[in-house]
């Protein structure tokens, strides 16, 4: 396909993706005020022992909550038709084995955000809970409603990547960049890293939340290890089946002819001079 081509391609299936992105942000903007009740719900809960509210501070801060609630849905609308057509657009130029591997990275990565992102807004509420505790029985929690709201996206957006990182350690082994006993003998600074992102996620009071985060993450981990150890295995198998290649035979010197023997002066002895001396 001539460049051309390619570039009419890649401008049509950019129209999808922002077709879908626009249609996303329509359809979020009208459950945008659901979306916002749910998220709100936490703060209800709490006004029931203290004073508490979500507050906006400028005329325009209501409908720019919205607005911002429908982007982010249009966003999440707009992700899968990405990827999709992305694919597509690159599937041509890709070997089967390669088509198979980016298929199986969609179809993992995809669901483990999604259950990493569930993770993080079914633990929300419990996390307002908590860091508002630390606050006198006599104060009251005003809080502002563009903060609240972009501290629920942090938390689920960090607890979606944290339960994909998995999928990127078997791509980075299939990469062969990452062997399956690097990845073993790191297991200290794994369990490190996810008791941070726990912390991160979960506030330090709240240990049963750090613990609901740490425990799939830990599971995945286990998952990606014995993934990439089986695929180091059948690598190392396929090595080991493979025929050796035998070194190539050096080519055979043709020459014109026998070579005839030297007289005493230096001068090849030839049959005329041969029945000559006889």
């Amino acid at each position: 396909m001539p460049v051309s081509g390619h570039l009419r391609e890649a401008k049509r299936r950019a129209t999808r993706i922002a077709v879908a992105l626009v249609i996303g942000i329509v359809l979020g903007f009208v459950v945008s005020g659901s979306v916002l009740d749910l998220l709100r719900a936490p703060v209800l809960e709490l006004a029931a022992s203290r004073a508490a509210s979500l507050n906006y501070d400028t005329v325009t801060a209501a409908f720019d909550l919205r607005v911002r609630i429908a982007v982010v849905i249009g966003i999440v609308v707009a992700i899968p038709v990405a990827l999709i057509e992305a694919y597509r657009f690159a599937a041509p130029g890709l070997t089967r084995r390669e088509r198979r591997a980016s298929l199986g990275v969609l179809a993992s990565a995809g669901p483990l955000f999604v259950l990493g992102a569930a993770t993080g807004l079914a633990l929300f509420p419990r996390l307002v809970t908590v860091l508002t505790s630390f606050a006198g029985e006599t104060d009251s929690s005003l809080l502002q409603a563009d903060a609240y709201v972009d501290f629920v996206l942090k938390t689920v957006v960090v607890t979606g990547i944290a339960f994909v990182l998995p999928v990127a350690l078997v791509v980075l082994n299939a990469a062969g960049v990452l062997p399956a006993r690097t990845i073993a003998r790191s297991w200290r600074v794994v369990v490190v890293l996810i008791a941070l992102v726990a912390a991160i996620v979960t506030p330090a009071a709240d240990v049963l939340s750090m613990f609901l985060v740490a425990l799939p993450l830990a599971a995945l981990f286990g998952i990606a290890l014995g993934i990439t150890a089986l695929a180091d295995r059948r690598r190392a198998r396929a090595l080991e089946r493979a025929p050796l290649i035998e070194p190539r035979p050096e080519p055979l010197s043709v020459s014109a002819g026998p070579t005839a023997p030297l007289a005493a002066d230096g001068h090849h002895i030839t049959d005329g001079s041969r029945s000559c001396s006889d």
